[in-house]
């Protein structure tokens, strides 16, 4: 049985008793983590594609360790002017451990009652009846004078 998920921007094959290498999550070692964004679900006998994710299942998991990357040098440069700046970086990662998958449960929601008078309820059923649409107001728009448009001038004969 596997899952295809989504971790923190980015997509993981997993299988159960697995460890993947994830973007570090800022919590202490051992501590739990839900992975909610399942893209897909192989069980051997289903095969579940989520849309976008498939609803009411999740994998548990365990934070292993720590740790930092490989030093990734950054260097910078413009040629011809003089510019150089080196720059390096390590990127921190957690080891995620993945447990069982299972199913979410689902919360109960119970409607909240309050406490009306019968007037508000008879006012309240009426009022579910569709109501109309109002009818746009249109406005005519106001036509600007048309100017004439003349021809050039032509040169006035003078007398001389």
């Amino acid at each position: 049985m596997y899952a295809l998920i989504e971790f923190a921007g980015k997509q993981f094959r997993v299988e159960e008793g697995d460890s993947i290498k994830v973007p570090y999550i800022d919590d202490k070692v051992g501590s739990k983590v839900t992975i909610d964004k399942i893209l897909y679900l192989d069980d051997g006998k289903n095969k579940m594609v989520g849309d976008p994710v498939v609803k009411g299942v999740k994998i548990a998991g365990e934070i292993e360790s720590h740790g930092r990357g490989r030093k990734v040098v950054v260097f910078k440069f413009k040629r011809r002017k003089g510019y150089q700046k080196k720059n390096t970086h390590r990127q921190e990662y957690s080891i995620l451990k993945v447990g069982k998958v299972g199913k979410a449960k689902k919360e109960s929601v119970k409607p909240v009652k309050t406490k009306s008078s019968p007037k508000k309820e008879a006012v309240a059923k009426n009022k579910t009846a569709p109501k109309k649409a109002a009818a746009k107001k249109t406005t005519a728009k106001k036509k600007k004078p048309a100017v004439k448009k003349t021809s050039p001038a032509q040169p006035k004969e003078t007398k001389e």
